[in-house]
C-alpha cells in the first residue's frame, strides 16, 4: 500500500498568514492608539497634580478624550524613561495632539499665566465676578461691562429671558473647577462657564424638558431655588417637588432664597420687613416662579429640578443638622416650626 504524502506546506502557510494578520492587527492597533483622537484643536485645560504617575495622568487624559490608550500614554512615558518627569501645572493640551506630543508638553512644563479657580455651587453674579476680579482676571468693572455687552444670541439657551433680569447670565455660569488663562478677556472668560453649562443640556435632558412642558430658563429657576434651599442632597428632590406641587395648586412658593436675593445677603430668619420688599423675585408677595435665577446651580440641583419627587408636601422648614422637616398641612408645619426653630 502506498502512504499519502502529507503537505507541510499547508500548515506553514496558514501559520505564516495568521502571523502576517496578527502583526497588521497590531500594527494597526499600535498607528491607532499612537495618533490624535480627532482633528479637534480646541484647547482644553489639564491638571498634572502632584503626585500623579504617569499611569495616572494617561487615565484622565483618557477619560477627558484627549487620548485614546492610557496604556500606550505608560508604555511611551517608560520607553522614554520619562515616567517620574511629568510636571504637576495647568496644560493647555487638545484631542488633535499626538500622546507624545502631550508627552512633550508635560515635560517642559505649565503655563505660567494660569488661575486654577473653585466656584462652588449656589454663587451668585456677583460672587463669581469678586472671585474672577480677586484672581486677576480683570477687574470688576470690566466683568460688569462684558456681562452688560455679552451676545447672548449665540447661546440658545438664552433666548428666553426676561427684560426685567439684571444679569442675564445669572444662573448660567456652570459652577466647577475652572482653569482660566489670565491673558483671556473677560469676555472669553464668561464663555468658558457657558461653554460649560451647554455641556449640561444633553438630548436626555433636553427631551425631559420638552417632556416636562419645562423651558431651560424655567429649569434654571427652580434649580436655583432648591440650590439655595437645599443643603443635603437627600432633600432636594423632595424640596423640588414641593414647589412644583406649590404651582400647581396656586399657591406662592414662600421662598426665603428669593427674598434672600433681593436682599443679597443670606439672613438665617427674614423679618416681616423683609417679606414685604416689593419686587418680581419677592415670592411671598407674587405667585409663580421670579422671573430669574437666584444663583448658579450645579447638576444636583438641577437634576432635582429635572426629576422632582412626587409628594404630597406643600411645607417644610430646615433643621439644625441640615435637613429639612416636611408637611402636608399647614398646621403640621406650625408644629415643625416650633419644634427645630
Amino acid at each position: 500500500m502506498r502512504r499519502r504524502k502529507r503537505n507541510i506546506l499547508l500548515p506553514a502557510a496558514l501559520l505564516l498568514l495568521c502571523l502576517l494578520l496578527l502583526g497588521g492587527g497590531v500594527y494597526y492597533w499600535w498607528r491607532v492608539n499612537t495618533g490624535p483622537v480627532s482633528a479637534e484643536a480646541a484647547p482644553r485645560q489639564f491638571m498634572v497634580e502632584a503626585g500623579m504617575t504617569a499611569a495616572a495622568v494617561g487615565e484622565e487624559l483618557e477619560q477627558a478624550g484627549i487620548i485614546r490608550s492610557a496604556e500606550v500614554f505608560r508604555w511611551l512615558c517608560r520607553q522614554e524613561q520619562v515616567e517620574t518627569r511629568l510636571r504637576t501645572g495647568v496644560y493647555e493640551v487638545n484631542p488633535a495632539m499626538s500622546p507624545r506630543e502631550i508627552i512633550s508638553i508635560l515635560l517642559a512644563g505649565p503655563a505660567p499665566d494660569v488661575a486654577v479657580i473653585n466656584l462652588p455651587e449656589g454663587f451668585t453674579v456677583k460672587q463669581i465676578v469678586e472671585r474672577l476680579a480677586a484672581n486677576g482676571l480683570g477687574t470688576e468693572a470690566e466683568f460688569y461691562a462684558a456681562l452688560a455687552d455679552f451676545p447672548a444670541a449665540e447661546y440658545d439657551f438664552l433666548d428666553d429671558i426676561p427684560a426685567e433680569v439684571e444679569f442675564p447670565l445669572e444662573g448660567f455660569l456652570f459652577p466647577a473647577t475652572y482653569y482660566f488663562d489670565k491673558q483671556a478677556s473677560p469676555q472669553a472668560t464668561l464663555r468658558r462657564f457657558l461653554d460649560r453649562f451647554a455641556e449640561e443640556l444633553t438630548p436626555e435632558v433636553r427631551a425631559r424638558l420638552a417632556e416636562r412642558g419645562m423651558s431651560v430658563q424655567e429649569w434654571v429657576v427652580k434649580g436655583s431655588i432648591v440650590e439655595r434651599e437645599a443643603v443635603k442632597s437627600e432633600d432636594r428632590p423632595v424640596i423640588a417637588g414641593v414647589f412644583d406641587k406649590r404651582l400647581e395648586t396656586g399657591m406662592m412658593l414662600q421662598s426665603c432664597a428669593t427674598v434672600q436675593y433681593i436682599l443679597g445677603e443670606v439672613k438665617p430668619v427674614l423679618t416681616y420687613a423683609d417679606i414685604a420688599i416689593e419686587s418680581p423675585y419677592n415670592t411671598y408677595l407674587h405667585t409663580g416662579l421670579p422671573p430669574g435665577p437666584v444663583c448658579n446651580p450645579g447638576g444636583a440641583s438641577l437634576e432635582a429640578a429635572l426629576y422632582p419627587a412626587e409628594t404630597e408636601y406643600l411645607f417644610f422648614v430646615a433643621k439644625p443638622d441640615g435637613y429639612h422637616a416636611f408637611a402636608r398641612t399647614y398646621e403640621e408645619h406650625l408644629r415643625n416650626v416650633d419644634n427645630w426653630q
